[in-house]
């Protein structure tokens, strides 16, 4: 991937190093990257398990665990980089927020999104606005975990805070204002496409607009450090950066494709826990159609939309691994997937849409009910035969991967040639393979930490237009960015 010798970003004139803090929902990140010379290199320097915990029969994060590990994390960048840090950006999954106090805290640890609270809230939500108006307002999936039914289901006596979604919080937290970026409120089912709040669904819903954060676009500075991290020397004024807040978004504006997008032939997947299957566009496709195939016109960076569909993804095999592993069973990811790629493919496919599918526990179990109600052979769910459950899996996401790619070019009018693969999935080689296979597009590029490349290229960016003196960010400055750090050879995490 190259650029024009004309667009290639200059070096920054302040060569402190840049933090990065991504939060996944099955594990955390914080980078840092620093400048050798005129080369940026990226290490990652701490990362730690996530997962969301029970307290009775709620589902919750623990978000004073998560942000005490992120404060360890920025003290070790601190440690290594004795030329100081100029700026600290968060990016993480999107849809959860957090309840604050009258200090800005967390009032309690927030809801995870597979809490089941919004089953029925959906349902009362929908009697108040119907989902096809919600979804012509907001052009955004429709699904019960976002952020509009999360914030319905909530107890009366909540609904009076202000409240903020988790990567905000934590630059909230750290010393920010407190914002919406636009990537991220985008799938909150409350934006309109014109990147306003919607007063209508506010409205229906019984929701207080007023207690919504403003709304702001990726890249912009939110406020300096504050706290005891200030103490230490290499955060003297750091400053505090919304990147595109979502890590799907950032993760995209992390390939850094130096095309003209309107004139793109490229598709994305960003597989983890769930499959992002889609393309990036000038503008929502908003339309019966898409709106029919339930489709997503999510905010990016540099104005652009990425319109895409959620599937399930690897969360699908995490708990057959969590369900195997209370058997007793030692056998690890990759030793899943090598057994998987030398078992005769099989006859048939799940839905790995199946709503049974996204719930949690027993997932061997729930996949022998799926096969059993749609009137086919079950499988032995036992450790045992986790390389024929694991087959199952990886064949049904790369079939949905296709059917989702062909919806794409018919609702967009592109011929899709080439496939970027972001995030932790594009590490297993045989998903890649059956995917290139099903879908019959050539896969361009993979990367797993491309979140992380997406935040540094928003916040280089950014940093870029202070150091000019401009309002706005140019057009093609993140993408440039991201080229250069993808080109660095030492810009993986």
């Amino acid at each position: 991937m190259s650029l024009r010798p004309d667009s290639i970003p200059a070096l920054p004139r302040d060569l402190r190093a840049l933090a990065a803090i991504d939060l996944g929902a099955e594990s955390c990140r914080v980078s840092l990257l620093r400048w050798h010379g005129d080369r940026p290199c990226i290490t990652l320097v701490h990362r730690f398990r996530n997962e969301a915990v029970h307290i009775g029969d709620e589902l919750h994060w623990p978000i004073s665990l998560i942000f005490d590990q992120l404060l360890i994390g920025l003290r070790k960048c601190a440690e290594i980089a004795a030329e100081g840090i100029r700026s600290i950006a968060v990016d993480g999954w999107a849809v959860d927020y957090v309840r604050l106090d009258d200090n800005g805290i967390a009032l309690a640890d927030p809801f995870c999104y597979r809490d089941q609270r919004t089953v029925a809230a959906e349902e009362k939500a929908h009697a108040l606005i119907s989902a096809a108006r919600m979804r012509e307002i907001t052009g955004i999936q429709l699904g019960r975990i976002n952020t509009a039914y999360q914030l319905f289901a909530e107890q009366p006596h909540l609904r009076g805070r202000p409240w903020v979604n988790l990567p905000e919080y934590i630059l909230h937290r750290l010393g920010g204002a407190r914002v919406a970026e636009r990537t991220n409120a985008s799938h909150s089912q409350l934006l309109d496409l014109d990147g306003n709040w919607s007063e209508e669904i506010f409205a229906a819903l019984g929701l207080d607009i007023a207690l919504a954060p403003p709304i702001v676009q990726a890249g912009t500075d939110v406020g300096q450090l504050r706290g005891p991290l200030t103490e230490l020397a290499a955060f003297k004024e750091a400053r505090l950066i919304a990147p595109a807040c979502h890590d799907t978004a950032s993760a995209i504006a992390g390939i850094g494709d130096d095309r003209d997008v309107s004139t793109s032939d490229w598709a994305y997947i960003s597989s983890g826990t769930w499959s992002l299957v889609g393309a990036p566009l000038d503008a929502p496709v908003n339309n019966a159609q898409s709106s029919a195939a339930n489709f997503t016109n999510l905010a990016a960076a540099e104005g652009k939309v990425l319109f895409h569909k959620g599937v399930n993804g690897l969360w699908l095999l995490r708990q057959c691994m969590d369900a195997w592993c209370a058997e007793g069973a030692t056998i690890t990811v990759p030793e899943v997937v090598a057994a998987a790629e030398a078992v005769p493919a099989p006859a048939h496919l799940i839905d790995v849409d199946d709503p049974d599918l996204l719930l949690q526990g027993d997932m061997p179990g729930r996949i022998n009910a799926h096969l059993r109600r749609r009137g086919l052979p079950e499988l032995d769910p036992s450790p045992a035969n986790a390389a024929a459950m694991a087959s199952l899996i990886f064949h049904s996401l790369a079939g949905r991967y296709a059917g989702v790619l062909r919806l794409i070019e018919h609702l967009s009018g592109r011929r899709l040639k080439h496939l970027y693969i972001v995030g932790g999935g594009s590490q297993n080689a045989f998903l890649n393979r059956l995917t290139e296979e099903a879908t019959g597009l050539k896969i361009k590029g993979t990367q797993a930490e491309s979140s992380t490349v997406g935040n540094f290229a928003v916040q280089l960016a950014t940093l870029e237009r202070d150091d000019r003196g401009e309002r706005s960010q140019g057009n093609s400055a993140v993408s440039a960015w991201a080229v250069r750090l993808n080109n660095a050879s030492s810009a993986r995490a």
